[in-house]
């Protein structure tokens, strides 16, 4: 019997590989450095952990409204409003099973068959496959190492066509570490209000920018216009260390809300109801939390980036934010170790995950298939060894 071709053209995720692979020879005794998925390494703040056992003991475990609680969608629109300078009705705001969630959500409500997404490369790999599902077309548009990886205009005008539904934005980047100026949002909100195109602004790595002069700019602030174009995604899995929690939101213009409420109905009812009263904790609770980690995250930020620096044959850009190094590894192409030839960063990441056990995401998937995606989510410690270990890998290459 014939399966859905359409969910037989999707790939698997590349990271959720590389770090089964990593646990296959974790598990086999191999001293494993993991480098992979984007998942930090700290508890769950102590009150977001009470709020949810207290959200047991009052009783707090049946269906809520499937769009999320009252409570909880208007505790979204007080952090747009604070943090982002947004003005959101609970009605606008979807609160979903995990930002990916609301990505899906995002692109089964504004796509028809056929319809493109315009995603800048490097991308989070799940874009593309999402819009595919979707039944749209992703048209990716490869930027520049010169250009901070950033969009330019020319690049976006060359990839619109009649077909052109949204252009999808990540500030700070997963990959990259990139944050987009404004200078570079003014540009692309005149572009979607020029061309009528929605813009999905997904902003889950917000809280985590380091340097002094950047700082997180939602594109819906920059007018009216391209307010009404844009969807936010966001959620709390990364700025307070909740990715199991799996809460995350949508907010968006009002006629897509009703749609994507619908949707979500009959999908998959309602999200965690515990989650929620966790995640209201989280967004009302005390947030110097998020401040610890983040500072936590720059010191690592710093160090991986000073010791990638110092190795030759690779190369990279100083992350702005996210917890990613993201590693051109091409000077070691038609190197060797140990006979096992490098033409590629999958190859390169074979190689270090075999002989020096570290587990890297090679950047085929992202769209850009010369370099590896290194995650400092993890100890200082396993860090340091991580990056000794490429550094002797590399060092050792003939």
């Amino acid at each position: 019997m014939e399966l859905s071709k359409k969910a037989c053209s999707i790939k698997s995720s590349s990271t959720l590989a590389i770090s089964a692979k990593s646990a296959e020879l974790k598990a086999a005794g191999k001293d494993m450095v993991t480098f992979g998925v984007g998942e930090p390494d700290f508890d769950t703040p102590p009150h977001i952990r009470e709020a949810a056992k207290k959200a047991i003991d009052e009783g707090h475990t049946r269906y809520t409204a499937a769009a999320g609680t009252p409570a909880l969608r208007q505790a979204v629109c007080d952090k747009l409003k604070e943090d982002n300078g947004l003005d959101y009705t609970p009605a606008q705001v979807i609160i979903s099973n995990g930002a990916k969630h609301s990505l899906m959500n995002t692109f089964m409500t504004i796509l028809n068959d056929g319809d493109e997404v315009i995603i800048p490369a490097p991308y989070w790999l799940s874009y593309a496959e999402m819009v595919k599902i979707s039944g749209g077309v992703p048209v990716i548009v490869h930027t520049k190492k010169e250009n901070r990886f950033m969009l330019t205009k020319e690049e976006l005008e060359s990839a619109y066509t009649a077909k052109t539904k949204a252009v999808i934005l990540t500030s700070p980047s997963n990959p990259t570490g990139m944050v987009y100026t404004m200078e570079d949002l003014q540009m692309i909100a005149d572009f979607a209000v020029a061309h009528d195109i929605f813009v999905i602004s997904d902003e889950i790595y917000e809280k985590l920018i380091y340097d002094e002069g950047k700082k997180h700019i939602s594109i819906a602030s920059l007018g009216k216009e391209i307010y009404d174009r844009t969807i936010i995604i966001n959620g709390v899995s990364k700025s307070y260390a909740m990715t199991g929690w799996r809460i995350g939101f949508a907010a968006v213009p009002l006629d897509i809300a009703k749609i994507m409420s619908s949707l979500q109905s009959h999908m998959t009812s309602n999200p965690n109801s515990i989650a929620q009263e966790a995640t209201l904790a989280a967004l009302k609770g005390p947030q110097d939390c998020v401040a610890e980690m983040c500072a936590e995250f720059k010191k690592r930020r710093d160090y991986i980036f000073e010791r990638e620096e110092a190795i030759p044959m690779i190369s990279a850009l100083k992350p702005e934010g996210a917890f990613y190094l993201f590693v051109d590894v091409s000077g070691t192409y038609g190197k060797a170790y140990n006979g096992k030839i490098i033409q590629s960063a999958a190859d390169f990441a074979t190689v270090l995950l075999e002989e020096k056990f570290v587990a890297v995401v090679p950047c085929a998937d992202f769209g850009m298939p010369d370099y590896i995606r290194l995650s400092y989510a993890a100890s200082m410690e396993m860090i340091q060894k991580g990056m000794d270990r490429i550094e002797d890998l590399v060092k050792h290459l003939i």
